[in-house]
């Protein structure tokens, strides 16, 4: 389960989604904050070109800055009175449409009155065309034979004879290169799969106008069948911001094809990932999420053990685990492993397996993990935390019923452990179940009042309720009980900075730092730092101040995903497109399961697209700015 109290953002519109489920303490709550500048619906936003992207657990959506929010909400408004059967003969239309070839005549053709009510051939008083023969007509016989040619093709198309339509697009092609000839005859190619033949043609279209969207489309649409996925993502992009977003259609398509690359790409990145631990941030908030005890009996300090024994290499990696450090928990992880290699750890072999499996797990090597903590509930049934952890694993790997089975299974071994309601309530917490997992918060104070985080997730279950004057009431009581802790300084402020009270907001993360600093010099959480960060962007969009807090959260922890994750924000927030999808691409190489890595990676690939989309149509972004629409995204979008 999450490590520590889960953000107040809402929780993505989904029951098992793996990057949800994941157990990872920072990424999915700052993720939200940053979401909160834009949308409720859990999206991050960001501005290139004056083009707004909005990345959502469902997808991206390409929006212009300005009042085109509020038409999008009336066209959502709208969308929902049209009937089912309506949206799809829309829909079908639209994908018609894509795919027939141009029927209107191009602007520098004007359409010729018919002198005669009889039916004729109009190809009969053509001459022979080809490429012998064309150079031998006067231009004004070529375009009004092209013109005859294509009204030819499009009849043919029409009746789906597209060898023949291919044969007189070409004619009318040799006659007179024109990009709607070209895109034409691609659609036939595209009737017949050829999807080859479809990306020469458009290509040539767009070689001609290559601000063109039929053939930017029907480009996209070949691309996507070649699976060449960047390019169609590219094409398709281009042609909503050249659009103007008008066409739903394309913008769909936008959405569908950056989860496709993104996937791909996610893929490969976590196949040949390095199983290595994550963040010190990372650890720590896992670790602390569970109940501190004291060291099992024999393996505390005094007891006389050799180093280089099973039960020596267990108390050594105990002691490294303590120092919070990133060093410290490499050695820890090195020490478990080690442990188990040397055996002959009597009554403490199930400990020893609890927290190899419990290190492999944070090193994303789950199905060890599993067996780890199977062989640890088998030896001891009633060591109730390896159940819980194995719940964790289950949840991340999208095994629901077996979360639920392993919490049941640790309630049969001891009812009144308070660690087991506190992890199950945060499985409902994410599922948005918010009324069971505030019952199992207050059951886990209700067995220990004193561990600090069950507080603190239920005052931000109650402020998910609705109940925000419970929610301060809880965090006002546990300011008063804690005033040492400096977690509860950091996610009072989260609340205080959703109500935009960035002044306090502010006031409580600074306190917050103070105390990381005084308590724990050599393993600060750097969490408040980067929220200190978020607020001053937002408040007052002080984007130095806000780098120089993320890169001081870099230096103390540098694998922090979050931290790299919001720094990618504040440069794209300032145009600086190029370094901001570096670091979109650092948090994809930090993040540790698979969901994670496509999440990153979505927000680098959009970049990305955006960024060739600018270098590819100059005068496109030229205008865009002309319009009004460059620059940074407006504070109205922010919160």
């Amino acid at each position: 389960m999450s490590a520590k109290p889960i953000s107040i953002s809402p929780p993505r519109n989904t029951a098992l989604d793996a990057s949800s489920l994941s157990s990872q303490p920072s990424s999915l709550p700052l993720w939200d904050r940053l979401s909160k500048w834009a949308s409720e619906n859990k999206a991050i936003v960001y501005t290139i070109a004056g083009v707004a992207v909005v990345v959502t657990g469902a997808g991206v959506v390409y929006y212009r800055s300005g009042s085109q929010t509020s038409n999008s909400e009336s066209n959502s408004e709208e969308k929902k009175r049209i009937s089912k059967k309506e949206r799809r003969k829309a829909k079908k239309e639209k994908e018609k449409e894509q795919t027939q070839p141009e029927l209107k005549t191009t602007p520098d053709e004007q359409p010729k009155p018919r002198v005669s009510t009889v039916e004729s051939d109009p190809l009969e008083n053509l001459p022979q065309i080809n490429e012998s023969t064309v150079d031998t007509f006067s231009d004004q016989d070529r375009k009004e034979y092209a013109t005859t040619l294509k009204a030819a093709g499009n009849k043919a198309y029409g009746d789906k004879s597209y060898n023949d339509a291919i044969d007189l697009y070409g004619k009318a092609i040799l006659c007179k290169p024109d990009p709607i000839f070209y895109s034409n005859r691609a659609a036939c190619f595209n009737a017949l799969g050829d999807w080859d033949k479809v990306v020469e043609d458009t290509s040539a279209a767009l070689a001609l106008d290559n601000e063109y969207v039929k053939a930017l489309n029907r480009r996209a649409n070949a691309y996507e069948h070649l699976e060449r996925y960047s390019e169609a993502l590219l094409d398709y992009t281009a042609s909503c911001i050249i659009d103007e977003f008008r066409n739903p259609q394309s913008s769909n398509s936008v959405e569908r094809l950056l989860k496709k690359v993104a996937e791909a790409k996610g893929k490969a990145i976590l196949d040949g990932k390095e199983k290595k631990l994550p963040s010190p941030t990372f650890v720590t908030n896992y670790l602390q999420s569970f109940r501190p005890r004291p060291r099992p009996e024999g393996l505390d300090e005094n007891a006389e053990l050799d180093e280089e024994s099973g039960k020596g290499q267990l108390r050594a990696g105990l002691v490294a685990m303590e120092k919070r450090t990133g060093d410290g928990y490499d050695a820890a992880s090195a020490a478990f492993d080690k442990a188990l290699e040397l055996r002959d750890l009597g009554e403490h072999e199930a400990f020893a397996y609890n927290m190899r499996g419990t290190f492999r797990y944070l090193r994303g090597e789950n199905a060890d993990a599993l067996k780890d903590l199977d062989r640890s509930v088998e030896l001891q049934p009633s060591l109730t935390q390896s159940y819980i952890k194995r719940a964790s694993m289950h949840l991340e790997l999208g095994n629901r019923d077996g979360a639920a089975q392993d919490f049941e299974k640790a309630m049969a071994q001891k009812q009144d452990d308070p660690d087991i309601y506190y992890h199950r309530a945060q499985l409902h917490f994410i599922l948005a179940e918010f009324a069971e997992a505030a019952k199992d918060y207050q059951k886990s104070i209700d067995l220990d009042k004193d561990f600090i985080f069950s507080h603190i997730q239920l005052g931000v279950t109650q402020y998910k309720m609705g109940s925000i004057a419970s929610s301060m009431a809880t965090f006002r009581r546990c300011i008063k009980n804690f005033d040492r802790t400096p977690d509860v300084y950091n996610y009072y402020g989260e609340l205080l900075l959703d109500q935009q009270k960035y002044a306090e907001a502010i006031e409580k993360f600074e306190t917050a730092i103070e105390m990381e600093k005084q308590t724990k010099p050599l393993g600060m959480n750097v969490l408040p730092l980067i929220n200190k960060a978020l607020a001053l962007f937002q408040w007052k969009q002080d984007f130095q101040e806000a780098e120089k807090l993320c890169q001081k959260a870099l230096i103390i922890d540098p694998e922090c995903d979050i931290a790299v994750a919001t720094m990618a924000q504040l440069l794209l927030q300032q145009g600086k497109v190029t370094d901001a999808l570096k670091y979109f691409e650092r948090a994809a190489e930090l993040s540790r399961t698979e969901g994670e890595i496509v999440n990153a990676l979505s927000y680098a690939e959009a970049t990305r697209t955006q960024l060739e989309v600018q270098e590819k149509y100059p005068k496109l972004r030229d205008k865009l700015q002309g319009q009004g629409m460059g620059g940074q995204l407006g504070a109205q979008a922010m919160r």
